[in-house]
């Protein structure tokens, strides 16, 4: 269990979980142990990744977004993470981050935003580790926005979501 994860979450930075889901980030050992993931839902003010199990917080996770975070991905290049309904639809071992999971990014909605601005909405957002050439450096990655639009993690807690979440799992990201 993650002791200092639970002192930093509140009711009033969670307004959608219950106290009780507050209080029951699991702490189990073998990941046979940890319950159907149902939702991740990614809070990008708090910079926090959510495992969730109906309303439970299974697991928490502290991420990396684009370059400029603030606010909805509107185009290709605006190093905006998107913000709104999405699903976890496929999976890449071999990507150029330790492994990566596509967010369906754009969704109808996006694609007509962008196209109201004359703009392309972009697209391959993913949540991801961190460079494969990070090596010695990759300590300084953590704890600062440097993707362009995506969620990052450490490698070691990729690992873990990679087996926890499976394809086809809806990802709510909010501001």
């Amino acid at each position: 269990m993650r002791p200092l994860h639970l002192l930093l979450l509140s009711t009033a930075l969670l307004p959608t979980l219950t106290p009780h889901a507050l209080a029951s980030e699991m702490a189990a050992s073998a990941l046979g142990e940890i319950p159907a993931i149902s939702q991740v839902l990614v809070r990008k003010e708090e910079r926090r990744l959510y495992l969730m199990a109906g309303e439970d917080v299974i697991r928490s996770y502290r991420i990396s977004l684009g370059d400029n975070p603030v606010g909805h991905k509107l185009y290709e290049g605006d190093e905006r993470t998107p913000e709104g309904q999405y699903t976890l639809d496929w999976r890449n071992a071999n990507s150029d981050f330790y492994k990566s999971i596509h967010i369906s990014y754009p969704n109808d909605r996006d694609r007509e935003l962008a196209s109201s601005w004359g703009l392309d909405p972009g697209g391959s957002i993913m949540i991801h580790g961190l460079p494969n050439n990070a090596g010695d450096l990759a300590f300084a990655f953590l704890g600062l926005d440097w993707t362009d639009g995506c969620i990052a993690v450490s490698n070691e807690e990729m690992e873990e979501i990679w087996q926890l979440v499976a394809d086809g799992t809806p990802i709510q990201i909010v501001p």
